[in-house]
């Protein structure tokens, strides 16, 4: 059946996978998944879900066995080619565990192509558990419809990210900078966000110093660490077409 407005039904199940998806290529789901699936779901042999691999689109997909603890997918066709999303990155400082990880949900769901934890002098998160963190962006991926997900790097020191980024880099200063919807341009691009206190006086100034960076504003307001990193995200996708 061709794909239509209607077809195939937004209601099924969406689950990414591991393996490399085709016409007819059989899937062997993990535990969890095949877990979900049967248990939680209810779902058996001949039912129909939407699975994606991160790289070639999404696809139809019918149950074709079913056990207790295990589970098997037939691919049947493609529904959807690959999304095109805008080339921007999104570095920001950890803040606590909840608010990373909503953070990273909602990045997600906005339409982020990588993520990249950068360690600032008032950085107060412990440890970046990567796994975690790609685990929300799976499930975030998964809920909202996107057939890739997004890169999340191992954690960097703001040096680091200075040196090694070859793209304009949108910085958030809180002492201000151009207003972000006029300052943002389409094209390669990092947006940089700092931690719970903001990025301190040295800081700021090593970051203006960069010949890549461009200060902008976000508002009037003051936002906390991870409403600041998400509204930029929002304006930049705005700006760059991804919501038109």
């Amino acid at each position: 059946m061709p794909a239509t407005p209607a077809w195939p039904p937004k209601s099924l199940p969406r689950l990414f996978v591991r393996a490399q998806l085709r016409d007819g290529v059989r899937v062997d789901l993990d535990a969890d998944q095949a877990n979900y699936l049967g248990n939680v779901m209810r779902l058996g042999e001949g039912a129909e879900l939407l699975v994606f691999d991160g790289t070639s689109g999404e696809w139809l997909a019918r149950i074709s066995e079913a056990g207790k603890k295990r589970m098997a997918l037939t691919v049947e066709q493609r529904t959807r080619e690959p999304e095109a999303i805008p080339d921007v990155w999104l570095a920001f400082a950890p803040v606590k565990r909840t608010q990373t990880d909503w953070l990273v949900e909602k990045a997600t769901e906005l339409g982020i192509a990588k993520l990249i934890p950068v360690i600032t002098q008032r950085t107060i998160a412990e440890r970046v558990k990567l796994e975690r963190l790609r685990s929300i962006a799976t499930e975030a991926a998964e809920q909202c419809g996107r057939t890739r997900l997004p890169t999340i790097d191992e954690p960097i020191s703001l040096a680091q990210l200075l040196k090694q980024a070859d793209r304009a880099i949108y910085f958030a200063d809180e002492g201000g900078g151009e207003p972000a919807a006029s300052a943002f341009k389409p094209g390669p691009a990092v947006i940089l966000t700092g931690p719970e206190g903001g990025f301190t006086d040295d800081e700021r100034a090593v970051i203006r110093a960069a010949p890549n960076a461009i200060p902008v504003s976000l508002g009037p307001r003051i936002l906390r660490a991870e409403t600041a990193a998400l509204a930029a995200l929002a304006v930049y996708m705005a700006v760059a077409g991804d919501w038109c």
